[in-house]
């Protein structure tokens, strides 16, 4: 373990609650982010059906001289 003097400072019963807890946090925060910041992710997890977007069409070459 790269970190294991920290297990000297910090009470492993405290210290892996708390990591293990501010991960689920920000994984919450993260989702919670992309639900309300974008319509097709609610939608989608509705179970609607999200018609694909028509990629650009690609511009033509130029005509050679």
């Amino acid at each position: 373990m790269n970190q294991g003097r920290l297990w000297t400072v910090v009470n492993p019963t405290v210290g892996l609650p708390l990591l293990l807890g501010g991960v689920a946090t920000m994984a919450f925060l993260v989702h919670f982010a992309v639900l309300q910041n974008t319509t097709w992710v609610s939608a989608f997890m509705n179970g609607k059906v999200v018609a694909a977007a028509a990629a650009p069409a690609a511009p033509a070459a130029p005509a050679k001289k």
